[in-house]
């Protein structure tokens, strides 16, 4: 069986107009076509891509809005899917330790195993989007997520993920990023990447925004083997089950996405409006790393600011409810929105 796109209204799946995008919340009737593992069964592969379709489109709206805090947003969400990868690697890292692992590391020291990971989904997040498949990005985001270097793996990869680029619809693109990782030996959550990389060439963003690394409920793509069907009817369904719950998991990573950017966006307003009191040397640069990333220590290098100075200059942001502090501890704190 070969999956075809659904047809459904073109702002489903094309870019809006960039002129006039603002966010769009998503709707009731949008949280509630969205399949959870209870209801996907009972869904056609056609209801639950129309509601995939209607998530994008949503999130495509907030992508074009192009808001100041857009990097701190895509990073958020890199985070967020670091940590689930790196749970589902088995290892025990959270968000606190995979941030302890980067920002206080030096450079050029070893960030470790989970340390890797995020900064897997950060070049996701930051390199611009037609960057994102080549071969040479593709090589050294294999090595993050642990794969031995193999140059004529990623060779074919990238081939193939052209091929889907250039002419396949959005729901063989989104089944077919895991099928070409698997087929090549890049398994787990690498298809994951490279289907967040396609969705963003496809849309047409400057830059991807990290969204199924952090669904845990991906396994929902893998039917289970029933010994009562035929095998061509079951290899049918399975690809079918396949698809139905890859575009479930990416209309929830959506929906997620929207609600933190809502989140983030009222957190930066609160920080751009305090921006303009700030007196310390440094303060505009410090703004901007804050809207700019997922978060800074004192230790930050920020031109004509010491660690004190900095540091007062958090305090500062912190008791204005400008900024929070994310480790929760008295030293080594990490600030951020």
């Amino acid at each position: 069986m070969i999956l075809r796109p659904v047809a459904s209204p073109r702002h489903h799946f094309m870019p809006a107009d960039a002129a006039s995008a603002r966010p769009m919340p998503a709707t009731a009737w949008l949280r509630r076509a969205v399949a959870d593992a209870q209801t996907l069964a009972t869904q056609s592969l056609e209801d639950v891509a129309l509601a995939a379709g209607a998530a994008i489109g949503a999130l495509d709206q907030v992508v074009r809005g192009q808001e100041k805090w857009a990097g701190a947003w895509r990073q958020r969400l890199a985070l967020a899917a670091a940590a689930m990868t790196t749970r589902q690697a088995g290892r025990l890292e959270d968000e606190t330790a995979l941030r302890d692992a980067v920002l206080l590391t030096r450079p050029g020291d070893a960030v470790g195993p989970a340390g890797l990971l995020l900064l897997a989904w950060r070049r996701l997040a930051a390199r611009p989007a037609e960057e994102l498949l080549t071969e040479k990005n593709l090589a050294a985001v294999a090595e993050a997520f642990g794969y031995a270097r193999d140059d004529a793996a990623v060779g074919e990869l990238a081939d193939e993920l052209r091929r889907l680029a250039a002419g396949a619809g959005a729901v063989e693109q989104l089944t077919g990023a895991f099928l070409a990782a698997d087929r090549h030996g890049f398994r787990g959550a690498f298809g994951c990447w490279l289907a967040d990389a396609l969705l963003a060439q496809r849309l047409g963003w400057a830059h991807a925004v990290p969204l199924l690394g952090a669904e845990a409920a991906l396994s929902a793509h893998a039917a289970s083997r029933r010994r009562d069907i035929e095998p061509r009817t079951l290899a049918s369904e399975i690809q079918v089950d396949r698809a139905k719950g890859l575009l479930a998991a990416q209309a929830r990573a959506a929906l997620r996405a929207i609600d933190l950017s809502a989140e983030l966006g009222r957190r930066a307003e609160k920080l751009l409006a305090v921006a303009p009191k700030l007196r310390a040397k440094g303060a505009d640069t410090v703004v901007q790393k804050l809207l700019s990333g997922d978060a800074m220590v004192a230790s930050d290098p920020v031109a004509g600011m010491s660690d004190r100075g900095l540091r007062r200059l958090f305090d500062r942001l912190v008791d204005l409810g400008a900024v929070r502090e994310l480790s929760g501890r008295p030293t080594f704190r990490i600030y951020g929105l």
